[in-house]
């Protein structure tokens, strides 16, 4: 009896202890990457949160170090730049009592319409640290994306995937993730992979020891992602494809501790979905299902081809078309078809990894490829950002097998496959670095749209604002007459075209342009103060006062048409008029100091009895 008491806790602490590394662990990794390990529960005898042992260590360091000098740009040189104005003048970030507006449901951000309170608490956190310096909000993000890549790396190590280290290596320096880690609005991919990553390692040591609070933990998680971006609802299903490549079946049981993940997927993505639908609604994106489905299925192959040869990354991808009549469109669909069968067909030679990694890699990317109507789909249907998670799953069976194998070479070779392992992550970083120097500023960024995809819808137009705002008003001026050039029928871009043209001093095409915003638009403000404006530098009084007088009659509130026109009747010799508009002005809006400075000097210059 003494000797049973004496053998059976260490055998639990040599279970319990057992590292990755373990026989047990290298048997399963030696029959390749594609089958499960012996034990049908996923990380068997290990901790949460594994701390890293001294030999791990100098690995976590080099992690570390390939992500910093990755996205060095971003953080010594990046600036905000086009959606970042959503939350850098959103009130609720700017001000102190702000968290009840970002928390209030539906969303009270001005330009976000979903529900992802948690990525706004951060920025309004750091707003009190640093303000409005750009460089600490990139440093957040980028260390955000090194914590989930060591997480990577131990989520791999878990279930045993050979070659862990070098996929979460992969995952930190691979371009694609630029978006995502570069572009500060983004930190929400980055904060709902913190929690998906996380929530998914409290799920397996939950598997190994089952406990009510370790169910919480990972539930509780979930919520946290979704409330960072609901783009992380597909994480139940994940969940699935991992118990089904460890043990081959998905029983009952499996169903019913997942059932509270669905539960609250259903919650707050009806909740998300129902907030944007009330602050905006995708009506215009009225595709037939076959089509969707043809889309989907192009989107899937063209991430997989981005995520195997990262060139041409843009930050918009031009739009392709949709013909159901098109029969290379039905090709991406066959060929997907044809790969999951084969995959299927062979999982009992090549093991479920491979089948279960494109399974895993679809599933993630579905809430973006199209089925459901998203605001982004007006300008693209794809984008690098979309598959920040999804891409584990090629990554760990491709890197998975490359490791097992380069695991078999003598040692002559594994000396030249780590060299060209090293080649490999010296590509994907040198990529990234230069991609990451994009979010310098507007003018950065939006050039690099226009180079890459010329008809981007708005690109050009911004760019032209950005080179405006530079001083370089010649330069805008070729870019918004791009921009004009896309869009002809657009009033509000012929009255802008007109502005820089004023600005130029180019009088008689700044009119002509007006007079066309006002053509295709009689109530367009812009086109009516514009052209009033330029009609009164022209000494052409009257004309000026009747569009000033329009403005004010498509717009009552506007205190300043009340001024010029106040303006205009001075110079046109009738004080008294001028008088009831400067103070008409100025009941609308007491702020406007011209208006009150030029009512004291006409009351000066008009006898009492002509008052």
């Amino acid at each position: 009896m003494v000797r049973r008491m004496k053998t059976r806790p260490n055998r639990r602490k040599r279970s319990a202890l057992r590292p990755a590394s373990s026989p047990q662990a290298d048997s399963s990794a030696a029959a390749g990457p594609g089958k499960a390990p012996a034990s049908s529960v996923p990380g068997e005898g290990t901790r949460f949160f594994d701390r890293f042992s001294r030999r791990e260590a100098p690995a976590a360091l080099a992690l570390g170090l390939l992500t910093g000098v990755c996205y060095l740009p971003a953080m010594l040189w990046g600036g905000f730049v086009w959606d970042d104005f959503i939350w850098y003048e959103s009130p609720a970030v700017l001000e102190w009592s702000g968290l009840g507006a970002i928390w209030s449901w539906p969303s009270l951000i001005e330009g976000e319409k979903h529900y992802w309170p948690l990525t706004y608490t951060t920025f309004w956190l750091e707003h009190k640290i640093w303000g409005l310096e750009p460089s600490g909000y990139h440093v957040v993000n980028v260390l955000l994306h090194l914590l989930n890549s060591l997480l990577l790396w131990r989520l791999l190590v878990r279930l045993a995937v050979p070659g862990a280290w070098i996929a979460a290596a992969v995952f930190a320096a691979h371009p694609l993730h630029v978006e995502s880690v570069a572009w500060i609005i983004e930190r929400k991919d980055v904060l709902s992979g913190l929690f998906y990553l996380t929530a998914v390692l409290a799920w397996l040591r939950f598997l190994e020891r089952p406990r009510p609070w370790r169910h919480g933990l990972a539930l509780l998680l979930f919520a946290a992602g979704l409330l960072s971006k609901s783009v992380v609802v597909t994480l139940p299903v994940a969940l699935l494809i991992v118990q089904w490549w460890k043990s081959g079946r998905i029983t009952g049981r499996d169903l019913q501790r997942l059932a509270p993940f669905f539960l609250v997927a259903l919650l707050i993505t009806a909740l998300d979905l129902y907030s944007v639908s009330v602050g905006s609604g995708s009506g215009f994106l009225d595709y037939s299902l076959p089509e969707r489905v043809l889309i989907a299925s192009r989107a899937l192959w063209f991430y997989a081809g981005k995520l195997a040869w990262p060139t041409g990354l843009a930050v918009i991808y031009p739009r392709w078309d949709i013909s159901l009549g098109d029969p290379w469109a039905w090709l991406y669909l066959a060929a997907a078809l044809v790969l999951a069968a084969v995959l299927w067909l062979t999982r009992h030679r090549i093991g479920r990894g491979p089948l279960a990694g494109a399974l895993f890699f679809a599933v993630t990317l579905s809430p973006v490829l199209g089925f459901v109507n998203h605001g982004y789909m007006a300008f693209s249907f794809v984008a690098d950002r979309f598959q920040y998670l999804a891409g584990i799953g090629v990554m760990a069976v491709v890197i998975g097998a490359a490791a097992h194998g380069a695991g078999r070479l003598p040692g002559g070779l594994k000396m030249g496959a780590t060299g060209l392992l090293m080649a490999v992550l010296a590509l994907l970083g040198t990529k990234t670095w230069r991609q990451a120097e994009i979010y310098r500023d507007n003018i950065h960024f939006f050039s690099h749209i226009v180079s890459l995809n010329p008809v981007a819808r708005y690109a050009h137009h911004h760019l032209g604002n950005a080179l405006n705002s530079a001083g370089r008003p010649d330069e805008a001026l070729a870019a918004a007459r791009i921009a004009l050039e896309q869009r002809p029928d657009d009033a509000a871009l012929h009255t802008w075209v007109g502005k820089l043209l004023a600005t130029l001093k180019r009088f008689d095409e700044a009119e002509e342009n007006f007079r066309r915003a006002l053509e295709l638009d009689p109530r367009n403000t812009g086109a009516l103060g514009n052209l009033g404006g330029l009609c009164f530098s022209r000494k052409r009084y009257q004309e000026a006062l009747d569009l000033y007088r329009k403005l004010a009659e498509v717009d009552p509130e506007d205190g300043k048409a009340h001024q010029n026109i106040g303006v205009t009747l001075y110079y046109l010799g009738r004080p008294e008029a001028a008088i009831r508009s400067f103070e008409q002005a100025l009941s609308l809006d007491p702020t406007l100091k011209d208006a009150r400075a030029g009512l004291e000097e006409v009351r000066a210059t008009v006898r009492p009895s002509e008052e």
